[in-house]
């Protein structure tokens, strides 16, 4: 193992330890400046934005409240008993029909593909252990 030589950095040492401070550069007397100046530049803004002033009322509205999303609501639907591919398909009729948002109906087609691969693993495993009993009763004839 390499042995580190004196003058090697230690964690949470500076490099240059007789260096700039932090927080005393010019992007920081900027900020400073600027959140100095905050109060008056509101009163500003809002008394453009009382004026008519459609820009600063959006700025502040956008600041201040958050965008609202857009939201589909629950809808109740009866699939079929039968296949998924019967129960995929009454998913796109009522999407067709507007009794679905397409959202929705995105949605639930891509859970009822991961319903039909989870049953195709679960067959696959069935049949697996099926054929792994059927070699053992042959290997117990056999012998």
């Amino acid at each position: 193992m390499p042995k580190t030589p004196p003058t090697a950095w230690k964690p949470g040492q500076s490099g240059n330890p007789s260096g700039r401070k932090p927080g005393t550069g010019q992007i920081a007397k900027l900020r400073e400046t600027i959140a100095q100046s905050i109060p008056e530049l509101l009163e500003n803004l809002i008394e453009k934005a009382r004026d008519g002033d459609v820009q600063a009322a959006r700025l502040l509205i956008e600041r201040v409240i958050p965008p609202m999303r857009a939201a589909e609501l629950a809808q109740p639907l009866t699939l079929p008993d039968g296949s998924l591919t019967d129960q995929g398909r009454a998913v796109l009729r009522s999407v067709a029909a507007g009794e679905l948002a397409p959202g929705q109906g995105a949605q639930l087609l891509s859970a009822i593909a991961a319903l039909g691969r989870t049953t195709e693993i679960d067959e696959l495993a069935r049949r697996l252990d099926a054929l792994e009993q059927a070699t053992k009763g042959a290997d117990h004839e056999d012998h």
